[in-house]
């Protein structure tokens, strides 16, 4: 089966990508948007492509690339009642939320800003340019994937 492509979005104050340069790895967590857990739970496999993107920071961007290294699991924290993520209805024996892991490959050399990606030819129908999309997780099209490695060059 092809590898696919995703974008992940995080606020860098929440987790950065350096944090996850520094970490290595990392368990994507606290995902609470069905349609977002369900690309986790039924499509992200081993060694898919991941674009990380800064969400809500100045400016918005792509700024590195990773690797998803653990396939869908569920997420611990909706069984934690202490953390902010915990799901009362959540129950180990059948979960509702799903996490997968993440590994780090390379900073871009030029982080992609949202309104760069916005005027670049063939980017026009990538789920993140799309007016009202604020899911966590998107998938993200061979050919864009490979735009985007050519614009950010990264490492």
């Amino acid at each position: 089966m092809p590898k696919k492509y995703w974008l992940m979005k995080s606020e860098p104050e929440h987790y950065s990508f350096e944090q996850l340069k520094k970490d290595g790895a990392t368990g994507w967590t606290a995902v609470r948007n069905y349609q977002a857990r369900n690309f986790m739970r039924d499509q992200m496999k081993l060694g898919d492509g991941v674009l990380f993107y800064h969400s809500n920071a100045d400016p918005a961007a792509i700024v590195g690339l990773a690797e998803v290294c653990h396939e869908g699991h569920p997420d611990p924290t909706q069984f934690e009642p202490k953390s902010e993520y915990y799901d009362p209805k959540s129950k180990p024996e059948s979960p509702t939320w799903i996490m997968v892991g993440i590994k780090y490959l390379a900073a871009l050399k030029h982080p992609l800003t949202l309104a760069e990606l916005k005027k670049v030819k063939g980017l026009s129908s990538m789920p993140l340019l799309k007016r009202g999309m604020r899911l966590s997780v998107q998938p993200v099209s061979g050919d864009e994937w490979k735009i985007i490695l050519k614009l950010g060059q990264p490492d």
